[in-house]
């Protein structure tokens, strides 16, 4: 090879190194570790917004999923008629499990088959002793979140048969009637709110007697998570195999409704993502999303809230962040779908 040549393959190849340096690469994915543990506790046989949201909670780093309870909804609901909805719920778990990239899919067990009557009943469930066990851990320090979308049936059992776990775990609830003083220029509405009703007496228990810490989300905050079926379309196309079935599961519930339900849904489940894996990252909390902190107050037999000053302390969220909801949710949706 002469020197000409070689100055010339040297400068090609140089040219090439540089070509190369200059060229749009992929930023590289940031880390995350899990901050909490966060047991999920909906009806994901009934609305379908349970089913957002538990996908979005799998597609989380920084939350650790001990394990799922697929819980019951009324009986006889439309939504889902059968004398099974937690098997049924948990059989829906699993194929919403197939539809995504998932390396250990959380188990998944089946809450207590009916609401209580009366008064909690006190036997225990396979979902009662599992959230027992994992409230009463000492090998992790990670916070643990109950999150839960519909009733509190086994929450309240476990509760009854170890009242110590009560200081050990943070209750996120998506449910209740709204807190009228803090409707400012909005009439309050009367009828009982729907999660509420799934099961009022195991409510009752835990805002009357039992002592955990409640977040919640009540009925005219959790209907702030409402979007078009246009968002929808465009944020479910990426998502593969995981976008195909949660389409499916809307057009279930809107074929059950002849197509009367417009052209928005409201995931009102979300914002349990929202207030656990979407924390601040320095003092993580729910910075974006606004609360106020009172006396959880008592629930009355007909459902309606009785002041109670000497109540230990609750949030009551007001607004959610829905942009990073939405945004977060079809971002991770894009990556973890088949």
């Amino acid at each position: 090879m002469t020197p000409r040549s070689v100055a010339r393959r040297t400068f090609l190849c140089a040219g090439l190194a540089a070509a190369t340096l200059g060229l749009p690469r992929p930023a590289a994915a940031l880390a995350a570790v899990p901050r909490q543990r966060v047991i999920l506790d909906n009806d994901f046989s009934g609305d379908p917004d349970g089913l957002f949201q538990l996908a979005h909670h799998l597609a989380s780093p920084s939350v650790e999923i001990p394990f799922v309870i697929g819980s019951h909804i009324h009986a006889g609901d439309f939504l889902d008629r059968s004398t099974r909805q937690p098997e049924n719920a948990v059989a829906t778990v699993q194929a919403l499990y197939a539809t995504m990239r998932l390396d250990r899919p959380p188990p998944v067990v089946p809450g207590r088959n009916g609401g209580s009557t009366q008064q909690v009943p006190t036997a225990p469930t396979e979902a009662a002793r599992r959230i027992i066990a994992e409230a009463l851990r000492t090998d992790t320090r990670l916070p643990l979140y109950y999150a839960a979308g519909a009733g509190l049936t086994d929450l309240a059992v476990a509760l009854m048969l170890e009242p110590r776990i009560g200081r050990r775990l943070k209750l996120v609830w998506i449910g209740g009637m709204e807190h009228p003083d803090l409707l400012p220029g909005v009439p309050a509405r009367h009828d009982l709110e729907y999660n509420l009703t799934i099961d009022l007496p195991a409510a009752r228990w835990i805002f009357n007697h039992a002592d955990v810490e409640i977040w919640q989300v009540p009925r005219n905050v959790y209907r702030q998570l409402i979007i078009s079926h246009a968002e929808l379309d465009a944020g479910l196309r990426a998502a593969g195999k995981l976008g195909t079935f949660l389409v499916q599961q809307l057009e279930r519930v809107t074929a059950l409704m002849n197509g009367e339900l417009g052209e928005t849904y409201i995931l009102g489940d979300s914002p349990l993502v929202t207030l656990t894996a979407l924390q601040s990252s320095f003092e993580p909390d729910s910075a974006s999303s606004a609360y106020v902190v009172r006396p959880t107050p008592r629930i009355a037999a007909d459902g309606r809230y009785v002041a109670a000053p000497d109540g230990r302390p609750m949030r009551v969220y007001q607004t959610i962040d829905t942009r990073l909801t939405f945004a977060d949710m079809f971002a991770k949706f894009a990556r973890a779908g088949l």
